[in-house]
């Protein structure tokens, strides 16, 4: 049975070089979590060809199914997913920016930047001084669900494969604040990255893009009870949901259930199947 390499070479299946990988990322961690318990169930689990990106995938869910025995675990399934992105993406934070500002989409042809010009200018300029600010280890901090959390919404990716490492977006984030005010973006950096305090969704979503909405919360009234007035909101709301937005409706001009309405000679179906529709929308 052989492995394929991150780089394409194939090397025969090894227990020991396994259980080595699990246990270098086992320091400091409760003597209770068992690096040779995890290995051998990853071995249960592989096939012939499997990369090594899969079975880091692997090692980690597998680690994360034993947090009933430790919770320390659930850290060590966390290390094993960050080491495996951290194979997977470059370090440098300037050459991670510009891969996105770049992109090229596939399927048309034309360029299709996730990085706003303005954005990509205030890195390209300060590249050093933000690729030396980086603290990566600091990845180390996250736990399993919240870095799966991260890889799944909230890092950039580059045809459907994650781009972003979390301290890249967190530098991301802080750049497309402060712009040209770098000792603000580092500083804001510094203390996302330390857990101080955390920018809502739609800021890390969306800050240094080319569509920077960063506003959390919207706060709408129904425009009318007609056919215009609810559908024109309606749209307010699926142009706010489209950019992570979370949104409050006034309803109550909308007549309840059993209402004769004038223009049909009808009645009213009330506030729930409308609401229905709103609540798809959002989502």
């Amino acid at each position: 049975m052989y492995v394929v390499k991150r780089d394409g070479r194939k090397e025969p299946m090894m227990f020991d070089k396994i259980t080595a990988r699990v246990r270098k990322l086992c320091y400091g961690l409760n003597d209770l979590v068992d690096p040779v318990k995890v290995a051998m169930r990853v071995i249960e689990g592989l096939y012939d060809g499997v990369t090594t990106s899969e079975l880091d995938n692997l090692a980690a869910e597998i680690a994360a199914t034993l947090t009933t025995a430790h919770p320390d675990y659930a850290k060590l399934a966390a290390r094993i997913s960050v080491s495996n992105l951290h194979k997977n993406t470059k370090k440098s934070f300037f050459e991670t920016m510009k891969d996105l500002y770049e992109y090229i989409n596939p399927r048309t042809g034309k360029k299709a930047p996730l990085l706003s010009d303005e954005v990509f200018k205030v890195i390209a300029e300060n590249a050093d001084k933000l690729d030396s600010t980086i603290i990566y280890n600091r990845d180390f901090g996250y736990d399993y669900f919240g870095f799966k959390t991260l890889e799944r919404s909230y890092l950039l990716k580059l045809n459907g494969k994650i781009a972003e490492r979390p301290q890249h977006m967190l530098m991301r984030v802080a750049v497309g604040i402060h712009l040209n005010d770098l000792d603000a973006a580092i500083e804001t950096y510094e203390l996302m990255s330390k857990k101080y305090f955390t920018h809502a969704t739609p800021t890390l979503f969306n800050s240094g893009t080319p569509k920077p909405q960063m506003s959390s919360c919207f706060l709408l009234a129904m425009k009318d009870d007609s056919i215009d007035g609810i559908y024109d909101t309606l749209k307010q709301t699926a142009k706010i949901s489209q950019s992570a937005g979370g949104i409050g409706l006034s309803i109550h001009n909308v007549r309840a259930t059993g209402s004769y309405i004038a223009g049909t000679n009808g009645t009213s179906n009330g506030i729930v199947p409308m609401l229905q529709v709103f609540n798809d929308t959002a989502r």
